[in-house]
This record gives C-alpha cells, structure tokens and sequence, in this order.
C-alpha cells in the first residue's frame, strides 16, 4: 500500500515536472506560467492559455495531453482508492500496532494461532500478562478471538521475531502445525536471545530429545499429556476433577498459584509458620521450588523459605492475592 501511494505521488510529480520544464524549454516562459499552463492542461479545466503557442508548443501540448491527462487520473484515482477502501486507516492501525509492540518489555511471544495458540492466548489475557501472537494466516489480525497485540507473518522469519520484540522478550512459546517448524522457531529465537524461556509443542515421538537439543528450555506433547489425562481420568477421577477445579481460571472458591520470593523480601529467611502463611490465611503450600531447581513437595510448617524460591500455594484467589503482595514487602534491615 505504502508503495502505490509513493508511486501515484512520484508519478503526479514527473508529469508536472515534464510539463512545467517543456514549456520552459519551448516557449521560453517563466516557471510560473509554465507551471500554470501544465496544471490546467493536465487537470483539463479548459481556461484559456497564458500565451500564445507556439507550433511546436501545440505539439508539446497535445503530447502532455495524451501522456500527462492519462497518468495524472490514474494517480489521483489510486489515492482515492487508498482513502476509500480504508488502507490509510490500516496504515495508521499498524503503526499504532508496531508502537504498542516496541514499548512491550518482558513479555511472552504465542508462536501459532492455531486451537492451542488460542487457549494460551486466552490464559495470558486472563491473567494480564503482556505477549504478542505471531500467525502466518493473513486474516489473523482480523479474526481474532480476544483484543491483544498480533502479527501476521511467518514465525521462523527473523525479522518477523524482531517485530515481536524478541530481544526484549521474557519468554517464547512455539506451537506451530510440525515440529519441524517449532525446530526452526527454537533455533532462530535462541540465537536472537540467548536468555529467553523457550517452551515448544512436540507432536512425534522423537521430537522432544531434538526440540531440547535445539535450545528449548520444555517440550510439551499435547498428545502424550492428553492420553495420560484421559487415563487418570478412569483411574483416578477424584484426583483429575480436584486439579481442574484448582487450575481452571476464573474460579474464585480456589486456585493453584505460583508465587516467587524476590531478593529482600520479609518472608525469606523465614519458616511458613513464622509467615502465617496457613494460619492467618488459610493456604496450603503443596511445594517450595528452590532457586537451585530442587523441588520439596509437602513442606512442613518448619520449612524455611528462602530469596528466589517458588511457593506453590493453594487456596482463595483474594488470600493468593495477599500472599503474592507479602512477598514483594521488603524487609526492615536491622539498625
């Protein structure tokens, strides 16, 4: 669109130029009445001429006729088109787009719009982190589901990476149609950002070991997670409906939540007891995820929680609340 609108100008301006110098050239006119004489010859008014032409400037006249009048119309009926169908208003919705895009920092990149894309694109808007969907269909922009930052565009293009703000990205999540391309979307991004968290889908059996290899930090197989689920379904039913009803979003009787201990917070250092974690709110800690990677489920109440641990709590949306703003209290150094 940005190129027909410079050619319809570029092509404006060549003809006047053209017409303007002719008449210069030819009758020996000043710029301005050349300049007057092109215009009204091109815009085909009908006024009368400035001077008295000349044989050959007739000649030149019929030939600007002919060239300019054509050209001229089809440039100005190209701007009227770019105006009427609505371009301009595109251009201006992607630069609008492209500026949200660049003030994005630490944020999440969707790569896939497909049935999975959109069920983790829905779960980040839920949860109001900021991400930014990259698909290759070209009705993206206009059929998406929710209103959220997208690109429509090739996910294993480099530059496409870029635009979503890869650089400046916290993490990546690749759930392309193949593993060949959620391959190439992990080998790209883990080059363009060495300190991203890359999560990708695997679909065959085999992939995982290859994805992992490639520079993702987890392979999820949606096809193994959901054989195991329908299993334990059968086998363990009150187990499966208890942890849907924990994680599913939007219940507000309980929820699973992950909340870390920054660096100086007032609970580090100190055992879940001492926090008042299960007894002034009524949380259950399942686990402690250490700094270190090591994992304690069923922590007791003497557990000593340390900066850089991840808490997974269970319990009411507005006491999870409370807990996460607990952690981020900084503690009063000692005098």
């Amino acid at each position: 669109m940005r190129k027909k609108l410079f050619l319809a100008l570029a092509l404006i301006i060549i003809v006047i130029a053209f017409g303007t110098a002719g008449y210069q050239l030819i009758e020996g006119w000043n710029f301005l009445d050349a300049l007057y004489m092109t215009i009204i010859t091109l815009t085909t008014v009908g006024y009368r001429e400035v001077h008295e032409l000349s044989s050959r400037g007739m000649i030149f006249t019929i030939v600007l006729l002919m060239v300019g009048v054509g050209t001229f119309l089809y440039a100005l009926s190209a701007g009227a088109k770019i105006i009427l169908e609505g371009e301009l208003q595109e251009l201006f919705g992607r630069k609008r787009l492209e500026k949200k895009i660049k003030e994005l920092k630490g944020h999440y990149i969707v790569c896939g719009y497909g049935r999975m894309g959109k069920i983790i694109c829905r779960e980040l808007k839920a949860k109001n982190v900021p991400f930014v969907a990259i698909e290759r269909n070209g009705d993206f922009l206009n059929n998406r589901l929710d209103d959220f930052l997208g690109i429509s565009g090739d996910a294993t293009n480099d530059d496409i990476l870029r635009e979503a703000g890869i650089e400046r990205a916290k993490g990546l999540i690749s759930v392309l149609p193949n593993d060949a391309l959620n391959l190439y979307v992990v080998l790209s991004a883990r080059e363009l950002n060495p300190d991203l968290h890359i999560v990708a889908r695997a679909g065959e059996e085999g992939s995982e070991n290859k994805l992992l290899r490639a520079g993702a930090d987890k392979v999820v197989s949606p096809y193994h997670i959901g054989g195991l689920r329908i299993a334990h379904t059968i086998l363990r039913p009150a187990v499966v409906d208890f942890i849907e009803f924990a994680t599913k979003t939007g219940n507000i009787e309980l929820q699973m939540e992950e909340v870390t201990i920054p660096e100086g917070s007032s609970m580090a250092d100190k055992s879940l007891d001492q926090c008042g974690i299960g007894r002034e709110l009524g949380i259950i800690i399942v686990g402690i995820k250490r700094h270190t990677g090591e994992m304690r489920f069923n922590p007791t109440s003497r557990s000593t929680i340390k900066a850089g641990d991840t808490l997974i709590a269970l319990g009411e949306i507005s006491k999870l609340k409370v807990l996460e703003n607990m952690s981020r209290d900084k503690a009063i150094a000692p005098r």
